[in-house]
C-alpha cells in the first residue's frame, strides 16, 4: 500500500470537470486508488461520491493507492493530481 498527501491548489477545488478527468486517470490502474479528505473517503473511480467530498481549494487529501500496479499509479496519479488540481 502506498500513500501520499496533497493539496488542492485549484482556485474552485474538485468541481465536476476536473473530477470526471480525475474519474477516468484513476480507471486506467488494476490498484484502488481512495482519496480522503475532512474524515471522509470515497474510491477515484466513482464520480459522484468523489464529488460528495466536497474539496475545496487548500485542502489536503490522503490518497491510498494498494493493487497490484500500486508503485505507479501512485506515482503517475500524483503527476495527474499536480498537472490538473
Amino acid at each position: 500500500m502506498k500513500s501520499f498527501k496533497y493539496v488542492i491548489t485549484d482556485p474552485v477545488g474538485i468541481h465536476a470537470r476536473p473530477a470526471q478527468t480525475l474519474v477516468a486517470d484513476a480507471k486506467k490502474y488494476a490498484s484502488k486508488i481512495t482519496i480522503e479528505c475532512n474524515g471522509k473517503s470515497a474510491g477515484a473511480t466513482s464520480l459522484i461520491k468523489l464529488m460528495s467530498l466536497g474539496i475545496k481549494k487548500d485542502d489536503e487529501i490522503t490518497v491510498t493507492v494498494e493493487g497490484d500496479d500500486e508503485e505507479a499509479a501512485a506515482v503517475s496519479f500524483e503527476e495527474f493530481l499536480k498537472a490538473n488540481l
